[in-house]
């Protein structure tokens, strides 16, 4: 019987390590570093690499360490019966034209789901939900704002006896938007919906990731844990 044969490695036709890989690729999506900010920052340390380096690094292995993440916390979660999600979409600019980033968020602050479209009616949120729901499963409940688009695609769904609106119910999910934000003003805005789509399901696994939720453990508690998600980092796509 033939032996299986063992997956090829990502990094074969690359001559750095993969350690370096996922240090570049890990300062230039977490951190609000431009690509020359990251290629200086290596060469401090002796690592000598150009910024179109940094892109491609990114864009190559961005996504496989991003789908890594993701598939660990979809086995965890899909078992969990009281699962809450916050839904909700932001403007985005992209060469003077808004477009719609629509974001699931669940009860612990963690990004499920990013979604670019061009508008959001009905027919933009119902594919969005769609997406969500084929890859996370169904949730205890589902919260979003007071945007009629969300209750006409969960009554396709028929989801609506789970839908929630208040208030005030939706700030977990408003509040999430921020570290986008402010990676969005470091990298100088975005020019194309491709590229938007791609930084933007990255960066909500990364920073889902090391969101070790600093402000409500103690010192040694938290050092613990961000041992292990550098630990589980250090081991993705080995």
């Amino acid at each position: 019987m033939p032996r299986p044969r063992k997956p090829a490695s990502p990094f074969r036709y690359f001559n750095s390590s993969p350690e370096v890989i996922r240090l570049v690729v890990l300062m230039y999506v977490r951190f609000l570093l431009s690509l020359r900010n990251v290629e200086d920052l290596l060469f401090e340390r002796g690592i000598d690499i150009c910024h179109e380096t940094v892109r491609l690094w990114w864009n190559r292995f961005g996504p496989l360490f991003a789908s890594d993440i993701r598939r660990q916390r979809v086995n965890r979660m899909r078992g969990y019966r009281h699962w809450r999600w916050h839904l909700d979409e932001m403007y985005v600019k992209l060469n003077g034209e808004m477009v719609y980033l629509w974001r699931a968020v669940d009860h612990e602050g963690e990004v499920l789901e990013s979604y670019v479209t061009r508008t959001r009616d009905k027919t933009a949120a119902l594919a969005f939900m769609k997406k969500a729901l084929k890859r996370h499963g169904s949730p205890d409940a589902i919260t979003t704002d007071g945007l009629r688009s969300h209750g006409a695609a969960l009554d396709e769904l028929g989801c609506r006896d789970q839908h929630e609106v208040g208030r005030w119910a939706n700030n977990r999910v408003e509040n999430s938007h921020l570290p986008f934000r402010r990676r969005e003003r470091a990298m100088l805005r975005f020019r194309q919906m491709k590229t938007l789509q791609k930084f933007a399901s990255v960066h909500a696994n990364i920073h889902n990731h090391f969101n070790l939720e600093r402000h409500l453990t103690d010192r040694q508690t938290y050092r613990e844990r961000r041992s292990a998600a550098l630990a589980e980092w250090q081991m993705l796509v080995s």
